[in-house]
């Protein structure tokens, strides 16, 4: 899974699988009735704080990212409420029976299809999850925008908190704990030696930071986002942000540059 904050959405086609769900499907409930058990059996999660998660109407998980589990591991733990992601594209193109098993169990799921980017490709994503919220929906992101590497908590980019000032909803911040050591960055299969906890804070009301079009209202509802992240999470934070190593010169002279990550 990744990020509203560093993705685009795919262009439009006929019988687009990039066409976004209202709701999740029925793999989705399957999932959630027979699977999710299952996964509380074996695994064990400790799930702390689920009282703060509203039973219905548009809300945010914002959480800490360290594994692919992560996006696993947070639909099992908010159950019986559904929870809409970002999925890598990938899993949408792929060709043969495996294409379509992989594309077929993502879109019942519930799970909306991005390409990575920047800038306006941004933009178009969180507008994708705008949609979903304004269906009355509950959707995840991962401020860090993507898989923190090192273990550390690192700064926030401000898509989450655009999102919040822009519809108004609830901000669930959410602490994950021990995901990296049941299915590390790089490993394929998870282990079941060790032990998941998930940690839901109260919902966060953003709007006293101003409207979502002022840099300064985003910047602070973010820093807001993720000191309650950190709160739950208990990680080191890394005060820098978690990008990739700039492949051109004039990528670095853009990071050096006063800008607003987004």
């Amino acid at each position: 899974m990744t990020s509203a904050d560093s993705v685009a959405p795919a262009p439009d086609e006929q019988n687009d699988p990039f066409e976004q769900p209202s709701r999740p499907g029925w793999f989705y409930t399957l999932a959630r009735n027979s699977l999710a058990p299952l996964a509380r059996a074996i695994y064990r999660p400790r799930v702390e704080g689920k009282a703060n998660i509203p039973r219905e109407g548009a809300l945010i998980f914002a959480s800490n990212h360290l594994s692919f589990i992560d996006s696993i591991a947070i639909p099992v733990a908010v159950a019986p409420r559904a929870v809409h992601f970002l999925a890598k594209s990938s899993y949408f193109e792929g060709t043969g029976f495996k294409g379509w098993l992989s594309r077929s169990l993502f879109t019942a799921a519930g799970a909306v299809p991005v390409r990575r980017g920047a800038g306006q490709a941004a933009l178009d994503a969180l507008d994708q999850q705008r949609q979903i919220l304004e269906t009355g929906a509950a959707v995840a992101l991962y401020p860090e925008g993507t898989r923190s590497l090192d273990g550390r908590l690192y700064k926030g980019r401000t898509g989450v908190a655009f999102l919040a000032l822009q519809t108004g909803a609830p901000v669930v911040p959410v602490g994950l704990i021990g995901t990296d050591k049941v299915m590390p960055v790089g490993s394929r299969v998870p282990s079941l030696r060790q032990r998941v906890t998930v940690r839901f804070g109260a919902p966060l009301d953003l709007s006293h930071h101003g409207p979502a079009s002022s840099g300064k209202a985003r910047r602070a509802a973010t820093d807001e986002i993720m000191a309650a992240i950190h709160a739950l999470s208990g990680q080191e934070l890394a005060d820098a942000y978690n990008e990739t190593p700039a492949q051109t010169p004039i990528e670095k002279i853009k990071r050096v540059l006063p800008h607003e990550r987004r």
